[in-house]
């Protein structure tokens, strides 16, 4: 039997080689100041500089280190069963709008690599969604012609690649795979070969939407700019209140070496079993990295991450034996309430802020979409689709009210139950019982505590209350973080922030008050 390996690693970002980039010290100005550093702050720093503009990405770790580099890396615009349901929540051009965009974002990406010389392991794979169940097989018969009437090269059918039978699928030719990180790092050097600034481990603590805009630094760096854009995957300044139109979901990933005559030749993806998504990527010895995604759940709800990995390797060992894993991680995404992106210019961020957020796990796409969308903004030219992903769209938000309002119950749940729940005990019996490599959240002092105790016995104790809007965060034991469930801010044992819209840590307490 397989095991996993013990600690997570991204195959990504462990065979990418990025290159380094220092802090940034001292004041610095740009016509445009992007947050963050994976896909889609990349994507819109090269457009920009492209462009002429004097360009600096702030990025507050490693570039692509967050959701960029523990995605999959599909490039398609077949996004498991999207046409069917925009078709009939926003009407036919929508659907034809998004399928026409996402599929520009894929060409764009074959053109860019092209151009640039970037090695990035990109290969023509067919994207299918499948299921096993025939109760499936109407939903997806009705997806397959909602994908080809929004202009999609969509069949339905009942034959793939992969090594066990199928009710049925949507099959769209002529789609992508690649390896994320390589692209990237073509774009970082092409960036600075333009003459615009990367700075790593700079986070970006302030922002005044002036004219014009100024940003502080977690070092008290002020850095000024005409135009900024927010491309840190949940807007972690947010006037807007973008958050309530964003849920958040994490989906486990493990792979490993698989025979190259044993290639299903295509990009899969079910609903069906907590999620299962299969693909390959080209290894140096010539067999094949099988990569498989599943065991879908919301950060922070206290499921046991562990037991989901193990029926992942359960399922992958079912349908793969030949499989040897050698990787395992954890991918997060958001998702919009009314389905599509947000991109745009920023609500009530004033006239020169852009965001983009809320691209359902299909980042690679939508966020070199999301570069081309903001640089025609700012240049004042219009993409035909601007207006679909605009983040202040008011009648496609009243649709999708039932979800929002459904999001936001659950973030309220969370706020008050968890903390009636936590300051209800008032014992340490929890800590006392915690065995090695597991979390737990009690109330110390009238105060909630997140509490850890490490492989030798020690504890580790910080503030249970995320820094964000307040939620209680729960620990995550296969990754050994605090985790949110309002908003996806994760936290590493001792407080220190891994993911955002969280820009503080979470405060440190003392074990021995427990």
């Amino acid at each position: 039997m397989n095991r996993l390996p013990e600690t997570g690693r991204s195959y990504w970002m462990e065979t990418a080689a990025l290159p380094s980039f220092a802090p940034l010290s001292g004041g610095a100005e740009a016509d445009a100041a992007v947050m963050g550093g994976g896909i889609v702050g990349l994507s819109t720093a090269w457009e920009l500089a492209r462009a002429g503009l004097r360009v600096i990405v702030l990025e507050a770790d490693r570039l692509a280190g967050g959701v960029t580099g523990h995605t999959t890396g599909k490039l398609t615009a077949l996004h498991t069963a999207v046409y069917d349901t925009l078709r009939s929540e926003h009407g036919e051009d929508a659907a034809r709008q998004y399928a026409t965009s996402q599929s520009a974002a894929l060409r764009h990406v074959i053109e860019v690599a092209e151009e640039l010389g970037i090695d990035c392991e990109l290969e023509r794979r067919p994207a299918l969604t499948y299921c096993e169940q025939p109760e499936g097989v109407e939903a997806l018969r009705a997806e397959a012609v909602a994908a080809r009437s929004a202009g999609l090269n969509a069949s339905f059918v009942t034959g793939t690649g992969l090594p066990y039978p199928v009710a049925g699928a949507v099959r769209v030719e002529d789609q992508a795979q690649f390896h994320p990180l390589k692209y990237l790092r073509g774009l970082a050097d092409e960036i600075v070969a333009l003459g615009g600034r990367i700075h790593e481990g700079t986070r970006v603590t302030e922002l005044d939407e002036g004219n014009p805009c100024r940003l502080t630094t977690d070092s008290g760096a002020i850095v000024t700019a005409g135009h900024v854009v927010v491309a840190t995957h949940h807007p972690v300044f947010d006037h807007a209140l973008l958050a309530a139109r964003l849920t958040q979901h994490r989906d486990l990933v493990i792979a490993g070496p698989l025979p190259a005559h044993l290639d299903p030749q295509g990009m899969y993806i079910t609903e069906e079993g907590g999620k299962r998504s299969v693909r390959t990527s080209p290894l140096a010895d010539g067999s094949r990295l099988l990569i498989v995604t599943g065991e879908a759940f919301t950060p922070g709800e206290g499921e046991d991450t562990n037991a989901g990995y193990a029926r992942l390797r359960a399922w992958t060992e079912q349908h793969f034996p030949d499989v040897t894993l050698t990787h395992r991680w954890a991918a997060q995404d958001n998702s919009a309430t009314d389905t599509l992106p947000l991109i745009g210019a920023m609500p009530g961020g004033g006239e020169n802020v852009y965001v983009a957020a809320g691209f359902a796990g299909w980042g690679m796409t939508g966020g070199v979409l999301a570069g081309t969308v903001i640089a025609s903004l700012v240049s004042g030219e219009e993409e035909p689709w601007n207006g679909l992903y605009d983040p202040g769209r008011f009648g496609s938000a009243l649709r999708s009210a039932p979800t929002l309002l459904k999001a936001q119950w659950d973030a309220g749940k969370h706020f008050v139950k968890d903390r009636l729940d936590t300051l209800g005990d008032g014992t340490n019996g929890p800590v006392r019982n915690l065995p090695p490599g597991e979390g737990t959240v009690v109330g110390a002092g009238g105060k909630p505590c997140a509490v850890h105790r490490d492989d030798r016995g020690g504890l580790h104790s910080v503030s249970a209350v995320c820094t964000h809007l307040g939620c209680l965060v729960a620990f995550n034991n296969a990754e050994r973080t605090w985790e949110c469930p309002c908003h996806g801010s994760r936290f590493g044992i001792d407080g220190e922030i891994l993911q955002g819209p969280a820009l503080r840590p979470l405060e440190r307490r003392d074990p021995g008050e427990l």
